[in-house]
């Protein structure tokens, strides 16, 4: 291979990673500062007292405002004893959701899931779940 043939090719593999992982748009401004939050507490609001279909008590550990839009993490501590969340879908953002206590019945497209202590479950966007 020629010289510059050689260099055209090593300059593309070394700039390659960096495409791949830039957004084309523009490069966002992270904060770059950690910040800890305590056990038993929420990080900007304390606990956030939900009453709609069910009753939960939701601390925001990691605001989608912490990290412009990637993240959040929430511990949520469910009131309702048998009941959830009626099925629902979001298209923007997958979940996760780690059982830190009890049992829990999951739905996630056709398949249902018992869930309990130690357990994690995925749920990707645009796939109904409940």
């Amino acid at each position: 291979m020629k010289r510059k043939g050689f260099i055209a090719v090593l300059l593309g593999i070394v700039t390659m990673p960096l495409w791949a992982v830039t957004p084309n748009e523009r490069i966002i401004k992270r904060n770059d500062k950690g910040f800890k939050v305590k056990t038993g507490e929420g990080r900007l609001h304390g606990h956030l007292r939900l009453k709609a279909v069910n009753s939960n008590i939701l601390d925001v550990k990691i605001s989608g405002n912490d990290t412009k839009g990637d993240l959040a993490i929430f511990e949520q501590t469910s009131l309702s004893q048998g009941r959830g969340t009626p099925l629902h879908v979001h298209f923007s953002q997958d979940e996760i959701f780690y059982i830190i206590e009890g049992a829990y019945y999951f739905q996630v497209g056709d398949e249902k899931y018992h869930m309990s202590v130690g357990d994690s479950i995925f749920l990707p966007r645009k796939v109904p779940h409940a």
